[in-house]
């Protein structure tokens, strides 16, 4: 299943369906996710957004300068289904994984908690410079 589709599905409220043990179905083939080429920030967390959470997303990716278009969300179990990608970052919001290598990684607590720590926000516009320099 693309990306797309899956994300088609989340924003429907319909859930898609992972197996967890795929060594128990030898014959199951785990579905790849390809990356449009566009995409340069892969955002990686647990739980759903709402405006207010969309709004901070937004703000940061413009001090990224990143355009909307070129993020995806993701959660954490679909990380390992990732095919060749163009990613220039991938942001863990609120859990830790495995990155897609190549990239380069930011940590932060989930943007619900952001909204109201600034410290949070703080440390994590020090990640993003710290690749700057």
């Amino acid at each position: 299943m693309k990306q797309r589709d899956i994300q088609v599905l989340q924003e429907m409220g319909i859930t898609y369906w992972q197996v967890r043990k795929p060594e128990l179905f030898p014959n199951q083939v785990l579905p790849v996710i390809n990356l449009p080429a566009e995409c340069k920030l892969l955002f990686i967390t647990a739980e759903e957004l709402d405006e207010h959470d969309a709004w901070l997303f937004g703000r940061i990716l413009s001090s990224m300068k990143l355009a909307p278009s070129q993020a995806l969300s993701l959660p954490l179990s679909a990380l390992d289904q990732i095919a060749e990608h163009h990613l220039d970052w991938c942001w863990f919001a609120g859990c830790q994984g495995a990155h897609p290598s190549g990239c380069q990684v930011l940590n932060s607590a989930s943007l619900k908690l952001m909204h109201n720590d600034p410290s949070s926000k703080k440390a994590l516009w020090q990640q993003i410079c710290g690749y700057d320099s």
